[in-house]
């Protein structure tokens, strides 16, 4: 599929919820993670407001759970604490997908990833398609390495929202030695973004 010239716009809840199956599923630590981060926000009104959204009361970490309940979560939590303009409720979801990324580096899966990677951007980067698929059961990444100090993530039939990602993908490189880091998502079709990472 050619790459469209002009992104298309962000889809948004309605549009990502027909496309979930039961069988597309998130570690419940990702759920915990973006309570707990509600709650430092927003106050526990909020925490409680995105539990509601969910329908669940409580999540196990290292549980499966269904990522149609994870999306009602994130988007509530945009819609509560980002106020009325796009851009506020973006800067909400990008600080949810850092927590998740802080989440996930503490979990055993994650202190792997980054024992293996070390500091290097472009081996950190590379590590990413084998780090979701421990975290999610949907979707397909790959990672195309432009340059020394540049690099595209390709994610395909990926639920998470863009600026969700760009959050974690953020999160995990100032793990790295990258410096003056830039990441930017461009939707290609509702559940398929390519993000061009660099760096000095």
């Amino acid at each position: 599929m050619s790459t469209p010239a002009v992104p298309m716009p962000a889809p948004g809840l309605e549009q990502l919820l027909p496309l979930a199956t039961p069988m597309d599923t998130c570690r419940g630590m990702f759920f915990n993670g973006a309570f707990e981060a509600v709650r430092s926000l927003g106050g526990e009104a909020a925490r409680v407001k995105c539990c509601a959204a969910a329908g669940k009361k409580t999540y196990v970490d290292f549980f499966s759970y269904p990522v149609a309940d994870f999306l009602k979560v994130i988007f509530t939590a945009a819609e509560v604490l980002g106020g009325p303009t796009q851009e506020e409720r973006s800067l909400v979801l990008r600080q949810l997908g850092r927590r998740a990324t802080a989440d996930f580096l503490h979990s055993t899966v994650g202190r792997t990833m980054m024992a293996l990677a070390g500091t290097d951007p472009q081996r950190l980067l590379a590590s990413f398609p084998s780090a979701y698929r421990a975290s999610l059961s949907y979707g397909d990444r790959s990672v195309e390495r432009l340059g020394e100090t540049r690099a595209r993530l390709m994610a395909r039939r990926d639920f998470l929202p863009l600026e969700y990602n760009e959050g974690v993908l953020i999160a995990a490189m100032e793990q790295s030695t990258a410096q003056e880091l830039v990441v930017r998502g461009r939707q290609l079709a509702p559940l398929d973004v390519d993000y061009d990472v660099s760096w000095l």
